[in-house]
C-alpha cells in the first residue's frame, strides 16, 4: 500500500536499459512531494514531480451555476520538466486552494496559460475535460478544448492520456482520443491510475474510502471503484494492454526523459534582516552580543579572570557563527524576542540545546548562564556538521499570536506561514476505524483494540507477536483476521491535515517560490509541506510555543503587585531559597511546572533536592529509559551516600561528580570524549549523535577513533574499551542538559512563587485552567490542603 492517502498517481515506465522513473501526481495537492523526491533518489529512481489538478469549467473565481461536485471541475495531469515548471506548479496548486476552491482546489485555463512554462500536461483520466466531452459525444467541443490546451502548452508539451482499468466507457474514450491525436498531431501516452500498490490491496482501499467518507462497506450508496485495476502495473502489463499502440508506451519513456527536476537540499535560505547602514550582519550581531554580555556580567560577582573566560567563549562562539553565516539567524530571533520583552509578553528562559550558547544568553534569547551550569555550545551548534541550529522559544500562551503577527508584518505576509502537520492512523485508532467501516459491533472492535499494548508507535505486527490473545482470535475468526490484516495494511497512512501547534516558516521571498500553500476548513493558510521537509529545503522554521506556565507566572506577579504592592522580577529571584527547597522536599508541587505528577512527586521525596542542579538532574531522570533501567535508584543511592560514587579514571570525576558518577547528560558523553580521547567538541557531538542513533557501522568507526585517541592520551586500551562501552550504554538514556536546565529554571520559579505567594499562585493556576474541570477540582483540593478558602462565584 502506498504510504499516503490514496490519490491518482501517474507512473511513467522505462525499459530495462534505462534508469527507472516514477511520478507523483496527487489530486489537487503536493503534500507528499518532498518525501517522495528524497526517497526515490535514495533508491536510484528518477523522481518526476507533478499534480493531477482540478480545472474549473470556466473561471476559477466562479463558484456558482454548476449542478454539483462532478460539474465543478475536471482533472488535468501536470508534470514539472525542470525547476521553472516546479515553481509554476507550486503557484498553480497554491492558487487552487487560495483562489479557486469550490468543492475542490481548482485552477482555470487562464492562470494555467500564465504559469505553463516548464510544465508538461496530460489530458487526464476519464474525469478529464476532453474525456468527459467525448463520453458525452460532444466531439467538436472536445476538439476546441484540445486545441486550447495545445496552445497553452506551446504545441509540444501536451499529451492525450489513454488508460485501461476495465471501466465502462473507457474503450470508447480511448478510440476517440486516438482519432483526436491523429487529427491534431497531439501525441498519446499510456498511464495507469494508481491508488494502491498491488491488486490485492483493492479491498483495503475500499475500506479506506469508507473511513474517509464516513460510510460502511454495507452502504449501497458508498463511494467505490468499479474495478480492481487501480494498482501499480508492471511495464510488461502496460505493454500488453497497449500492444496495438506502442507509441503510447514509448511516449511514457520520452516524458520521463524530458523531466529533469533538480531540487536542492544543501542551502540555507534565511530571510533578509535589515541592519544599520554602517554595519553588516556580523558586526551588528557581534556588537549586540558584546554589549549584552557586559550587562549580564554587571549582575555577577566574579573576578577579572572569570570575566576573561566569558569573553573568550563569546569570541569563540561568534567566530563559529560568523564562519557558518548564521548571524542573520541570531538577529532574527533576537529581534522578535526583543519585541516580546518590550511589549511585556513573557518569554521562556530557553528550551532545547539553545541554552548551551553564550551568544544566546548575551542576546537574551535564553536566560540561563551556560558557563555556570556546564552547558556546551557544540551541543547546540556543531562547527563540524553544517546544519541550521534549532532555537525554539516559549511564549506566554495568551500572547504568542502577537509575536507571530509581528514577524508576519516585518517579513511580509507572503513570506510567513504556519506549518501543516499530518495525523497518522496508529495501531488502536486504525483498528477502530476499520472496524467501523466493516460495520462490526463496537464492543467486539473495542475488545480487540484494547488488547494492543499501550506503547508509543507500536505496530500491529508487533502487537500480534506480543499478545497471544490477538493471535488466537485471528486463528479462530475470519472476520477478525480480515479486520487486522486490513488495519495492518492501512496503519501509518495520513488520516487528516491540521495546523502545527507551534511551527512557523519565514522565507526570503514569497513562500510560493519554495513550496505550495494549503487552505484549511477554517480558512487558515498553512504550508503543504510538513516541518521536516521545510527544514530540508533550507527554509527557516521556528517553533513559537505557547507555554501556559509563563501565563501563570505573569498573572501571579500581577496579583502580587495588586494585593501586596510588591514588584517581583522573576529572573532575579535567588536560586538558593530555603523555603522553596523545603516545598520541593515535601513534594508539595501540585501546579509546579514539570513536577506535579504523582511519579515526579515520589521522586522528589526520594531525592530531597537542596540545590538547583538537583532539579536539573530530576527532569533528566524522570523519563521511561532511566526509570525502567534502575538508573534512577542507583543515582539516588549514590546521592545520599548509601552507595559510593565510582570513577573509572581520575579525569572522569570532574565530569561526573555533579551526577554522582552516573552518565546522565549528553554533554557528559561529549566531555568524556574530549578529555579522554582528545576529540574536538564538534567530533564529540558527532559521537554523541552516533551513540543515540545506534548505527553499527558508524559506531565501529567511532569506537576505533575513541580508543586510538585514549591510548595516545596514555589511557590503557582495555580501560578505554570499558569506558566507551559505558558511554554507549548510557547514551541511550542521556538527556540534553541544556533543555533540562532551562526547564528546571521555570520549575524553580513556579515552586518559589508557590512557596512565598501561595494565594496569588493558586488563583493564577485556577484562572489559567478554568476550562479544564479535572485540574480545577485538583487545585481546589490543593487549596483545602493548604487551608486556603475558595469563595463561590
Amino acid at each position: 500500500m502506498i504510504r499516503r492517502p490514496p490519490r491518482s498517481t501517474l507512473f511513467p515506465y522505462t525499459t530495462l536499459f534505462r534508469s527507472p522513473a516514477l511520478a507523483i501526481t496527487d489530486h489537487g495537492n503536493m503534500f507528499g512531494v518532498i518525501e517522495f523526491y528524497q526517497k526515490a533518489k535514495n533508491y536510484g529512481i528518477k523522481p518526476i514531480i507533478g499534480c493531477e489538478v482540478y480545472v474549473a469549467p470556466g473561471s476559477r473565481l466562479e463558484k456558482s451555476g454548476v449542478a454539483g461536485i462532478s460539474d465543478a471541475s475536471y482533472h488535468l495531469t501536470l508534470l514539472a520538466k525542470d525547476n521553472t515548471g516546479y515553481k509554476n506548479l507550486l503557484k498553480l496548486v497554491t492558487m487552487g486552494y487560495l483562489e479557486g476552491f469550490y468543492y475542490r482546489p481548482r485552477i482555470d485555463k487562464d492562470i494555467l496559460s500564465k504559469h505553463s512554462e516548464g510544465l508538461i500536461a496530460l489530458s487526464g483520466c476519464m474525469k478529464g475535460e476532453i474525456a468527459q466531452l467525448l463520453l458525452k459525444e460532444n466531439k467538436e467541443e472536445a476538439l476546441k478544448v484540445a486545441v486550447r490546451f495545445k496552445e497553452i502548452m506551446d504545441n509540444d508539451r501536451l499529451y492525450l492520456e489513454i488508460q485501461d482499468q476495465g471501466l465502462e466507457g473507457q474503450d470508447k474514450i480511448n478510440k476517440e482520443l486516438i482519432e483526436l491525436s491523429q487529427r491534431l498531431s497531439i501525441p498519446l501516452v499510456a498511464t495507469n491510475d494508481c491508488h494502491y500498490l498491488g491488486r490485492d490491496d483493492a479491498r483495503a482501499h475500499e475500506v479506506l474510502l469508507c473511513i474517509q467518507t464516513g460510510k460502511t462497506v454495507n452502504d449501497p450508496k458508498r463511494m467505490r471503484f468499479s474495478s480492481d485495476q487501480f494498482y501499480f502495473k508492471s511495464p510488461e502489463e502496460m505493454k500488453r494492454l497497449f500492444k496495438d499502440i506502442p507509441e503510447a508506451i514509448n511516449n511514457s519513456i520520452r516524458i520521463s526523459e524530458r523531466c529533469n527536476l533538480d531540487l536542492r537540499f544543501d542551502q540555507i535560505l534565511l530571510p533578509h534582516y535589515d541592519v544599520p547602514n554602517d554595519l553588516n550582519l556580523d558586526s551588528f550581531m557581534e556588537g549586540l552580543a558584546k554589549e549584552g554580555l557586559k550587562k549580564r556580567l554587571k549582575t555577577k560577582i566574579i573576578s577579572e579572570n572569570e570575566k576573561e573566560i566569558y569573553y573568550k567563549r563569546l569570541e569563540r562562539e561568534l567566530d563559529v557563527i560568523k564562519k557558518m553565516r548564521y548571524s542573520g539567524y541570531f538577529l532574527i530571533v533576537w529581534d522578535f524576542i526583543d519585541y516580546a520583552c518590550k511589549k511585556g509578553i513573557p518569554v521562556g528562559p530557553g528550551r532545547g540545546s539553545a541554552a548551551g550558547s553564550l551568544v544566546s544568553y548575551a542576546l537574551r534569547i535564553t536566560d540561563l548562564d551556560p558557563i555556570k551550569y556546564g552547558l556546551l555550545f557544540e551541543r547546540f551548534l556543531n562547527p563540524e556538521r553544517v546544519s541550521l541550529p534549532d532555537i525554539d522559544i516559549d511564549f506566554c500562551m495568551e500572547q504568542r499570536d502577537k509575536v507571530i503577527d509581528y514577524v508576519t508584518e516585518k517579513y511580509g505576509k507572503e513570506n510567513v506561514s504556519q506549518i501543516i502537520t499530518f495525523g497518522s492512523m496508529m495501531a488502536k485508532g486504525v483498528v477502530r476505524d476499520v472496524g467501523r467501516a466493516l460495520d462490526m459491533p463496537y464492543g467486539e472492535v473495542d475488545r480487540i483494540a484494547k488488547l494492543i499494548p499501550s506503547r508509543l508507535n507500536i505496530t500491529l505486527k508487533e502487537a500480534i507477536k506480543e499478545e497471544p490473545r490477538l493471535k488466537e482470535m485471528i486463528n479462530k475468526d475470519e472476520k477478525v483476521k480480515f479486520l487486522l490484516d486490513t488495519a495492518t495494511t492501512l496503519q501509518g497512512l495520513p488520516r487528516h491535515a491540521s495546523t502545527h501547534a507551534a511551527g512557523v516558516v519565514i522565507s526570503p521571498k514569497p513562500l510560493t517560490e519554495f513550496l505550495p500553500l494549503y487552505k484549511g476548513a477554517q480558512g487558515e493558510i498553512v504550508t503543504q509541506y510538513a516541518m521536516k521537509h521545510i527544514e530540508s529545503l533550507g527554509l527557516l522554521k521556528m517553533d513559537f510555543l505557547g507555554l501556559r506556565t509563563l501565563t501563570v507566572i505573569r498573572n501571579t506577579i500581577r496579583l502580587i503587585k495588586e494585593s501586596r504592592e510588591k514588584d517581583i522580577l522573576i529572573e532575579e529571584i535567588p536560586l538558593d531559597d530555603k523555603k522553596t527547597y523545603q516545598l520541593l522536599c515535601h513534594a508539595d508541587t501540585m501546579g509546579v511546572f514539570q513536577l506535579e505528577s504523582r511519579g515526579m512527586r515520589d521522586l522528589l521525596r526520594k531525592m530531597k533536592p537542596t540545590v538547583f542542579e538537583d532539579i536539573i538532574a530530576l527532569l533528566a531522570l524522570y523519563r521511561p529509559g532511566p526509570l525502567n533501567s534502575g538508573m534512577v535508584d542507583d543515582f539516588i543511592k549514590r546521592r545520599h551516600g548509601s552507595v559510593p560514587a565510582k570513577y573509572d579514571l581520575p579525569q572522569m570525576e570532574g565530569i561526573l561528580k555533579e551526577t554522582n558518577g552516573v552518565i546522565l547528560y549528553q554533554e557528559q558523553v561529549m566531555k568524556i570524549a574530549s578529555d579522554l580521547a582528545c576529540f574536538s567538541m564538534g567530533m564529540a557531538d558527532i559521537l554523541r549523535r552516533a551513540m543515540g542513533k545506534k548505527r553499527p557501522e558508524e559506531m565501529a568507526t567511532q569506537r576505533e577513533r575513541f580508543i586510538e585517541g585514549a591510548v595516545k592520551n596514555k589511557i590503557p586500551e582495555k580501560k578505554a574499551e570499558k569506558i566507551f562501552g559505558l558511554m554507549e550504554h548510557f547514551a541511550g538514556y542521556g538527556f540534553n542538559k541544556s533543555h533540562s536546565a532551562a526547564y528546571a529554571l521555570v520549575a524553580y520559579q513556579t515552586a518559589y512563587l508557590k512557596a512565598h505567594y501561595p494565594l496569588e499562585f493558586i488563583a493564577s493556576l485556577l484562572t489559567s485552567d478554568m476550562d479544564n474541570t479535572d485540574k480545577v477540582i485538583r487545585y481546589i483540593g490543593e487549596c483545602r490542603d493548604m487551608g486556603i478558602k475558595i469563595l463561590p462565584p
